[in-house]
């Protein structure tokens, strides 16, 4: 079921200097946020928040500058986003939740786990990097020329279409672009954060991503998995797991059918 065959409800919370739009369906069990991917929307997560909500409530987000919600006079930053996720949790009054981001939301929810262990009790990983070279050099030449000159080819896009329809500013997008375009430039190492990260995390990548294989190794085995064998009786197995969804890019894995199942499994 869809979210939108679900009760929703929405609104605005204040997190850390930002007007933050929030989007609930289902309700129970321990909270889960939802954290768009870049340019993205709530609306892109729709199809997975209505299947994770049995039994659950499950909130989509829109990060700053981001569809509804308004920019503020702050540079992009992983750092400031994972604040603002950890603020809006504590404003809703959900306690400890759970986070699954994708993308950039999923460097956004990594740095929320890093940053504030206190609000999150689970992390879900989708297609994110804990370095900046963990992309491949491809993928990293394209992220260097994201800036407002690519505006007037950018806004025949549905990326564009689906921002200008609820955006509280349309004019802002170009500022959107060279904020994100910074955000992809600037040079990031997590290593040591994850190595010292104890939030139980799932890991999950396209088998065609825009990450290679040994990056994504390389994270799994810093969040403790994949050291060892588990024994017969499965006693050493790993809190955080690895998944790899075949078939799949950096672009569609969100809408893998396997992924709401897998991502159950693994908060429950």
């Amino acid at each position: 079921m869809s979210v939108m065959q679900r009760e929703t409800t929405e609104g605005y919370a204040a997190a850390n200097g930002v007007q933050m739009y929030w989007r609930s369906v289902g309700e129970g069990g321990t909270p889960l946020v939802l954290v768009h991917g870049g340019f993205g929307l709530a609306d892109n997560l729709d199809d997975l928040a209505g299947q994770l909500a049995g039994g659950r409530r499950v909130i989509a987000v829109e990060l700053q500058g981001h569809g509804r919600t308004a920019d503020v006079d702050r540079p992009f930053s992983s750092e400031a986003f994972g604040d603002d996720l950890a603020a809006l949790i504590g404003e809703l009054g959900l306690g400890q939740a759970d986070l699954l981001g994708y993308s950039l939301g999923a460097q956004a929810s990594l740095r929320a786990a890093i940053q504030h262990p206190d609000r999150v009790r689970r992390l879900v990983s989708v297609s994110g990097a804990f370095r900046r070279d963990g992309w491949f050099p491809e993928v990293l030449e394209a992220k260097a020329h994201v800036n407002s000159g690519l505006f007037e080819q950018f806004r025949h896009s549905p990326p564009y279409a689906a921002y200008a329809a609820v955006a509280p500013d349309v004019d802002a997008f170009p500022v959107l672009m060279d904020k994100t375009g910074a955000l992809l430039a600037r040079g990031y190492d997590w290593t040591e954060d994850v190595r010292a990260l104890r939030v139980p995390t799932l890991l999950v990548f396209a088998d065609a991503d825009g990450i290679p294989p040994s990056h994504m190794a390389e994270f799994f085995a810093l969040l403790g998995g994949g050291l060892r064998d588990a024994g017969w009786d499965g006693a050493q197995r790993p809190e955080s797991r690895l998944a790899v969804l075949p078939g799949r890019t950096h672009y569609d894995v969100v809408q893998a059918p396997e992924l709401p199942g897998m991502v159950a499994d693994f908060l429950a």
